[in-house]
C-alpha cells in the first residue's frame, strides 16, 4: 500500500462526505469515485452506495455495497444498507437475509441498526412478534434509540 494513495483517498472521502451531508449529491458521488479510484475501501463503496440511495438509485447502491463486502466481508454497514435498500424496494424476505448478516458482522459500530431494520422488515410482512423482538433487541443495545422505541410502542398498541 502506498501511504500517499491511502492518505489522498481519505482526503477525497472526507470531501465527498461533507458534500453528501450538505446535499451536493452529484459532487459527493464524483469524490467518492475519485477516492475509490485512488485506493478502494469498503467504506468508500458503502458511502457511495448510501449517496445513490439518497437519489433512490437503489440498484446502484446495492452494487456498491456488494463491492464493499468483497473488499471487507467483516464490515457490517454494507449488509445493513443492502437490507434497507431491499426494504425500500419492498423485497422484505431478501432484506431479512442481508440484515441477519449485518447482525453477525464482526466490524460494526452501530449493531442496533440491523436489529431495528429487521423489525421494520418483519413488521411489513406481518410477523409482529419477530418485529417486536428485534425492536427490543435494538433498545437493549441503545436504550434511548427513539426510532426503535416509537416502532415498538406503535406495534404493541396495534396488537392490543
Amino acid at each position: 500500500m502506498n501511504p500517499t494513495d491511502a492518505e489522498k483517498a481519505v482526503e477525497l472521502f472526507k470531501k465527498a462526505y461533507k458534500l453528501q451531508m450538505s446535499g451536493f449529491l452529484d459532487d459527493a458521488i464524483k469524490y467518492y469515485k475519485e477516492s475509490i479510484a485512488v485506493y478502494p475501501t469498503a467504506e468508500a463503496h458503502t458511502f457511495l452506495g448510501w449517496t445513490y440511495s439518497f437519489q433512490a438509485r437503489y440498484d446502484e447502491a446495492i452494487e456498491e455495497c456488494r463491492k464493499a463486502i468483497e473488499i471487507d466481508p467483516e464490515f457490517g454497514n454494507p449488509y445493513n444498507d443492502i437490507g434497507v435498500y431491499c426494504i425500500e424496494l419492498k423485497r422484505y424476505e431478501e432484506a431479512i437475509t442481508w440484515l441477519q448478516k449485518a447482525k453477525e458482522a464482526k466490524r460494526y459500530e452501530s449493531p442496533h441498526y440491523p436489529r431495528f431494520n429487521l423489525g421494520r422488515a418483519y413488521e411489513r410482512l406481518g410477523r409482529w412478534q419477530e418485529a417486536i423482538r428485534e425492536y427490543e433487541s435494538a433498545l437493549e443495545l441503545v436504550p434511548d434509540y427513539q426510532l426503535a422505541y416509537q416502532a415498538l410502542t406503535r406495534l404493541q398498541a396495534a396488537m392490543n
